[in-house]
């Protein structure tokens, strides 16, 4: 909004100028106005000086036409500036690279691409190098490789071939289509390098995983601002490089650069989600807040998934009960947070407060809904929500959402309605969805159905070890012993391969990592003494061990010392002995938790009287008084 007296400004003068005889001294009025409008986005205004210069007859006078079509541009006015452009009776270079621009900061790729040929065949030009580099951003925006390939082909016979700003927009189009190979050629190239290009390129090496070519670029870099530093680190966090992108990020701090643009915060609170680290999170959002940019929405939004895969859900809806403006990620973040921490209930009503907000929901927040629904037995009310998807909000379900109803449905019961959805939907069932169905038929004892679906799933080429443990119990459970041997004999073919399994716990000033196995441990001793004490607890409770999650071929007693060793074991019982009284135990492991450590753990909490909070490769379990938030399906 512009100041009033700025307002009053542009009346008087409109007045005093349309007064004159000769009209032509008003265009130097208007150009500045245009400006000005322009500098402070002022889109009501640029308006008003339309319908003036409209009335003063000055309409085609160059160059108002053309400094009208980009200050709507520049006032995000893409339909005026569209209107506008179709009206002007000869279109120049600039009118086209206005009006390209205009749909690239409307966000509108699509459409800049889709009107370009006009250009050669409407008005007969041939694109400059505004135009190059507008389109090359439209096809870094789309990732359309091909196209920027051929609009690379033509700049290269175009007379603007050493235009170096139109080859920064090259190496932007060929690291974001994932080329960083093709895109340093063309950097290398570059006669004049400005910060715009070195930050393409370096950006081009951390999001294509190239962390060491990243890193020695950026040590290269003759000016290192908050640009390149973001560059930086979003694209190691993007590639999953997120502790080396924290790093960096407290190295940036040290050097004393000022955070004016916030996409850098964002970017190192989505690495605290993926870590799991609550306490650096935390400090993180208390620098959100001090910088001001609390109020940034998608700075919001990332907080709230940060605290939910931080397993801290009430500090999630904290911070978006705080925001004062939400959009579908917003919602969404929130309902799927809430779903896979248990609470089926609460992502439900969310739900409907994002329906009254007038919030479409997209394909993700239906994920979290029937993830919700599958936990809490909802079946009735996942089928409505499945049908209100498709119907209602004309969204055509994926083979994830697929699964994910499949999973309601067979958890449910619903074994036959299950595997007729196998059969009758339009994709092709991976290893997680016979999973799915193979796991609830062993749960409600269907042994015909889950011998039909394991046969199945062994015909695939499986990669989940946890598939191979369930394929092994379905078929002794059915007296199929020869199927037994060849599933045991896969599952050591496959233990090569298989991912070794770590947990860590956050203590706030510090963090530990425990893998299987562990026996180096400064506080071995101690943990393994309150193992088997819990150990003892337990079987008078009467805990046997499931010795069927282990997948070595060894005596039943190795077997349990076996489950023994699990790293989620060892960190909780280091979490017992160092975290300060009244505090929530919260462990992150990256495999999937075996059931009898769920069992474990369970006890675990009745015995202690602790909450304890595991994050595994697939959901959040809550262990409270003997009981998990997942109820016993995961």
């Amino acid at each position: 909004m512009l100041p009033s007296n700025f307002l009053r400004l542009l009346d008087s003068q409109s007045k005093l100028y349309l007064g004159c005889q000769d009209l032509s001294t008003l265009i130097p009025s208007y150009l500045h106005r245009l400006k000005l409008c322009t500098k402070l986005q002022a889109s009501l205004n640029a308006k008003k000086i339309h319908a003036q210069i409209v009335k003063s007859g000055l309409n085609q006078c160059q160059p108002l036409p053309n400094t009208l079509l980009d200050a709507y541009g520049k006032c995000n006015l893409h339909q005026d500036a569209h209107y506008l452009f179709d009206e002007m009776p000869q279109r120049d270079h600039v009118s086209w690279a206005s009006i390209l621009t205009a749909y690239n900061q409307a966000k509108l790729p699509n459409k800049t691409l889709s009107i370009f040929h006009y250009m050669f065949t409407t008005d007969r030009l041939q694109p400059d190098h505004f135009v190059y580099a507008t389109l090359l951003k439209a096809c870094a925006s789309l990732c359309a490789l091909r196209l920027g390939k051929q609009v690379h082909a033509r700049f290269v016979l175009s007379p603007f071939v050493d235009d170096d700003v139109v080859k920064s927009s090259l190496v932007d189009m060929y690291a974001k289509c994932g080329l960083p190979s093709i895109a340093r050629s063309v950097f290398d190239s570059i006669l004049v390098k400005t910060s715009v290009s070195w930050t393409a390129m370096l950006s081009g090496y951390a999001k294509s995983g190239l962390k060491d070519e990243a890193m020695e670029l950026f040590l290269r870099t003759p000016v290192r601002n908050l640009y390149s530093w973001t560059a930086l680190i979003s694209g190691l966090v993007q590639s999953g490089y997120c502790i080396d992108g924290c790093y960096m990020f407290i190295e940036m701090r040290r050097e004393g650069v000022d955070i004016v643009d916030p996409l850098v915060l964002s970017s190192v609170v989505g690495a605290c989600a993926n870590l799991a680290v609550l306490g650096l999170g935390k400090q993180i959002h208390r620098l959100v807040i001090g910088s001001g940019y609390e109020s940034c929405l998608f700075i919001s939004n990332a907080l709230v998934d940060m605290y939910a895969k931080c397993s801290d859900i009430l500090a999630a809806r904290n911070v978006f009960n705080r925001m004062l403006h939400r959009d579908v990620v917003s919602w969404t973040s929130i309902i799927v947070g809430a779903a896979q921490h248990g609470r089926a209930k609460e992502a439900l009503d969310l739900y409907d407060q994002m329906v009254l907000a007038g919030i479409k929901p997209n394909e993700v927040t239906f994920v979290g809904l029937i993830y919700a629904c599958s936990h809490a037995g909802l079946v009735s009310k996942g089928r409505k929500l499945f049908k209100a998807m498709i119907e209602d909000c004309r969204i055509s379900p994926s083979l994830q959402l697929f699964t994910c109803f499949l999973d309601l449905l067979s958890r449910s019961g619903h074994l036959n309605e299950a595997e007729d959805l196998i059969k009758t939907m339009p994709h092709k069932p991976d290893e997680p969805t016979w999973a799915a169905l193979l796991s609830a038929c062993k749960h409600h004892g269907n042994t015909e159905m889950g011998v039909r679906i394991a046969d199945r799933l062994l015909s695939l080429n499986m990669h989940e070890p946890s598939t191979y443990v369930l394929l092994s119990n379905v078929y002794a459970g059915a007296g199929k012993w020869e199927q037994m041997s060849r599933v045991r004999k896969l599952m050591t073919d496959m233990e090569v391969k298989r991912k070794p399994g770590y947990s860590s716990i956050d203590l706030g000033k510090e963090s530990q990592v425990f893998h299987a196995g562990e026996t180096c441990h400064p506080m071995k001793d101690e943990i393994f003494g309150l193992l088997k004490e819990l150990d003892a607890e337990m079987r008078k409770r009467g805990y046997i061990p499931d010795t069927s999650y282990v997948l070595h071929d060894m005596e039943e007693q190795e077997k349990e010392r076996e489950l023994f060793w699990h790293s989620e074991r060892w960190a909780v019982a280091y979490g017992l002995l160092k975290a300060v009284p009244g505090t929530v135990i919260r462990i992150v492991k990256n495999l999937r938790i075996c059931g009898d450590c769920h069992t474990f753990l369970k006890l675990t909490s009745s015995i202690v009287h602790k909450e304890i909070i595991v994050r595994d490769a697939t959901r959040y379990h809550h262990f409270k008084d003997g009981r998990c938030s997942c109820n016993d399906f995961w």
